[in-house]
C-alpha cells in the first residue's frame, strides 16, 4: 500500500497489555501517535513470577481499555485506522488468545485488514522505529523470555546465529532474586544489589565459553548461586547485607561476561558477510542492565561496529513495535484474515534447529 497509513497495535504476550497508534507517511519517519501500556507486576508479585493465568484473565480485562485509551491519546478516530497489528505469538497462548481475538473483533467491525505479527520481529524491527537503521543488522535480543542473536536481513528473512539452550537472562535474573529474597522483576533488583558488591568473592562460572559457537546457558549460574548462598548460610547461619550484594555482583559479572564473549563471537559472524554499515542493536529488558550495555558497547568499539538500544520504554514488552512490524507486513501487502491463529510458539528463523527442542505445538522460539 502507498500513502499514508495510520495503524493500531496491539500487544498481550506476556504480562503487559499494549496498545499504540502509529502513522507512516508514504516516505519519511514513522510517528508513535499514543503507546499504552498496562503492567501486571502487582498481580505477580506475590508469586515470584508471572502466572499464566492470571496473566490471560488480565488481558481479557484491559486488552479493550488499553485500545479506547491509545485511540483517545492519539487524536485519530477509529474510522480513520487503516489496519491492525497484533501479536500472534509466541507467548502465553491464554493472553496471545486474548489480543487476538480483540484484533479480530475490531478488524470485522471496522471492515480493515488485518496483521498479524510475530513478538520477536517486533522486537528485532525497533531499531528501524527508531533509528531508521539500515539491512542487515544484528540484534541481540535479550529479555526475561528471549535471548538470541539475529541478523536482520529485512522485514521477513532472519538468520539466527545461537541462543540460550535452557533460561533466558531475564529468567535467570528474576531466579536469583528470589533465591536471595530480593523483589520481582529481578532484574533491577540485582543490578542494585550488584552495584554494592564484589564480583570477586564468589566465583560463578561461565556456561558454554569453553565451546565454539554462539549459543548460552543460563540455567547453571542459578545453581551456582543457590550452592554458594547455601554454604554461606550454613557457615554464619544466615546471610549479611554484604554477603547478598557480592552474590548478585558475582552473578551479573558471569553473565556479563558471557553475553560480551558471544556477541564478540556473533559479530565476527556478521561481519563476514561484509555489511556497509555494520551495527549492533540490543532490545529487551535485560538490555537496561547498565553493566551488560557497557561491555557491549565496548566490543562493538573494539571492531569498529556501531551500537545502539531503543530507548526503554520501547526495549521491553510494547505495541509500537507490533504496530510497525506490522507497518513492514501491510506495505508488502502482507496481511491475514480471520483464520489467523494464535501460536505459543513461532520461531523467527523457521530454517534453524530448535534451541529448546520441539513438539505438538512445533519448534520452540
Amino acid at each position: 500500500m502507498t500513502g499514508m497509513v495510520t495503524i493500531l497495535g496491539i500487544e498481550s504476550s506476556c504480562d503487559d497489555t499494549a496498545a499504540a497508534v502509529l502513522r507512516q507517511p508514504a516516505d519519511g519517519h514513522t510517528e508513535i501517535l499514543a503507546s499504552i501500556v498496562h503492567g501486571q507486576t502487582d498481580l505477580h508479585a506475590p508469586f515470584g513470577g508471572v502466572v499464566p493465568e492470571i496473566a490471560a484473565r488480565a488481558h481479557a480485562e484491559k486488552v479493550d481499555l488499553c485500545v479506547e485509551q491509545a485511540i483517545a491519546a492519539s487524536g485519530v478516530a477509529l474510522k480513520d485506522i487503516d489496519a491492525i497489528a497484533v501479536t500472534a505469538g509466541p507467548g502465553l497462548i491464554g493472553g496471545v488468545i486474548s489480543g487476538v481475538m480483540c484484533a479480530k473483533g475490531l478488524s470485522a467491525s471496522l471492515n480493515i485488514p488485518l496483521v498479524g505479527v510475530n513478538h520477536l520481529a517486533g522486537h528485532a524491527l525497533t531499531p528501524r522505529l527508531t533509528d531508521d537503521v539500515k539491512f542487515p543488522y544484528l540484534m541481540l535480543l535479550v529479555s526475561g523470555g528471549h535471548c538470541q542473536f539475529l541478523i536482520v536481513h529485512d522485514a521477513a528473512r532472519f538468520s539466527r546465529l545461537g541462543g540460550t539452550i535452557d533460561d533466558a537472562p531475564g529468567e535467570a535474573f528474576d531466579k536469583t532474586a528470589r533465591l536471595l529474597g530480593l523483589p520481582q522483576p529481578g532484574g533491577p533488583a540485582v543490578q542494585a544489589e550488584a552495584e554494592k558488591g564484589d564480583p570477586k568473592r564468589f566465583r560463578m562460572p561461565r556456561p558454554l565459553l569453553d565451546r565454539p559457537g554462539c549459543d548460552m546457558s543460563f540455567s547453571g549460574l542459578k545453581t551456582a548461586l543457590l550452592r554458594q548462598r547455601d554454604t554461606v548460610i550454613a557457615e554464619k547461619g544466615g546471610l549479611t547485607v554484604q554477603d547478598r550484594a557480592d552474590l548478585c555482583a558475582g552473578f551479573q559479572a558471569a553473565v556479563v561476561d558471557v553475553l560480551a564473549e558471544k556477541t564478540r563471537r556473533a559479530l565476527t559472524l556478521y561481519l563476514a558477510e561484509n555489511p556497509t554499515e555494520p551495527l549492533l542493536a540490543v532490545a529487551g529488558g535485560v538490555a537496561a542492565n547498565t553493566a551488560i550495555r557497557a561491555n557491549l558497547e565496548t566490543v562493538c568499539s573494539d571492531l569498529d561496529v556501531t551500537f545502539t538500544a531503543p530507548p526503554l520504554a520501547l526495549c521491553t514488552d510494547n505495541a509500537a513495535m507490533i504496530g510497525y512490524a506490522g507497518l513492514e507486513r501491510f506495505r508488502s501487502g502482507d496481511i491475514d484474515d480471520m483464520s489467523l491463529v494464535a501460536r505459543p510458539r513461532w520461531p523467527l528463523d523457521q530454517s534453524a534447529p530448535a534451541l529448546l527442542g520441539s513438539g505438538k505445538k512445533g519448534a520452540k522460539s
